[in-house]
């Protein structure tokens, strides 16, 4: 099996180059071989390598910046993975997509199903959103899989490597307490999708749609609360008192969902 993954250097990608190779011939593309803006050359590079599976774990991911630097945003999340699923479908690949909790609006308070009708309320949220619908529509096969705060505990820029900084340099932090969601370990996304690989092809292509793919309700959090659980455990730091604030108190350029907790759901 051949697989084409994009994104190589994401905390996600990152994980999935080094898994992978153990079942498949792995070709890794990150921003600097593949720009996802050209969609041209997104077109070609599948053409180029012909694989059995396209896994797009690339993404524009700053979520305040996507409100002004819409084009760009609109181009890696939605425009990109639409030409991919339409290039998997030409060559009979299956591809892999990582969505996020994001497309809902956090009006929920029981835990979001792959069912529920999203509504996002931030431009990252609709980006995300516009990529799903191109990739439903393409006629691929497809398993698009949304997860959620996503974090590696040695690799990349991420809530939990911020607050392991923080927390060695400032006696004091405020940490909003009223967002509620599902961290999930990049590594251990990438060890279940190398799990679901491992299946006949033709059996995940006839699961064809969108998932839920988090640690579980049993780590359902805030960001309080994930920060106290990842500063309890440093050996050294000179935090000494952590605040739970409401979002009212940390303003920022985009909107966040006050509830994004999903319901894991994966294919079977």
């Amino acid at each position: 099996m051949k697989i084409l993954l994009l994104g190589k250097n994401g905390q996600l990608g990152y994980e999935l180059a080094k898994q992978l190779p153990a079942i498949a011939q792995l070709v890794a593309l990150g921003r600097e071989e593949l720009d996802l803006t050209d969609l041209h050359a997104v077109a070609q590079a599948v053409q180029a390598h012909q694989p059995d599976v396209i896994i797009n774990a690339a993404a524009y991911t700053a979520v305040d910046n996507a409100e002004t630097d819409q084009v760009n945003c609109y181009l890696i999340n939605a425009a990109a993975p639409s030409i991919l699923a339409s290039e998997a479908k030409k060559i009979g690949a299956l591809l892999i997509h990582y969505s996020t909790d994001y497309v809902f609006d956090g009006s929920k308070t029981s835990p979001y199903e792959p069912s529920d009708t999203p509504n996002p309320i931030n431009y990252y949220g609709y980006s995300k959103l516009m990529g799903e619908e191109g990739i439903k529509y393409s006629g691929s096969d497809y398993l698009i899989f949304r997860t959620s705060w996503v974090y590696h505990p040695d690799y990349g820029n991420n809530f939990y490597r911020t607050m392991q900084r923080l927390a060695k340099e400032r006696e004091v932090l405020n940490i909003v307490a009223d967002q509620h969601g599902i961290p999930n370990d990049a590594r251990d996304l990438a060890a279940d999708t190398v799990k679901l690989l491992q299946q006949p092809l033709a059996a995940l292509k006839s699961t064809s749609g969108i998932y839920h793919l988090t640690a579980g309700l049993e780590a359902q959090t805030t960001w309080y609360d994930f920060a106290k659980t990842i500063i309890d455990a440093m050996p050294e730091k000179v935090c000494r008192q952590i605040n739970p604030i409401p979002t009212s108190s940390y303003p920022t350029t985009a909107k966040r969902p006050m509830w994004s907790v999903m319901l894991s759901v994966m294919p079977s």
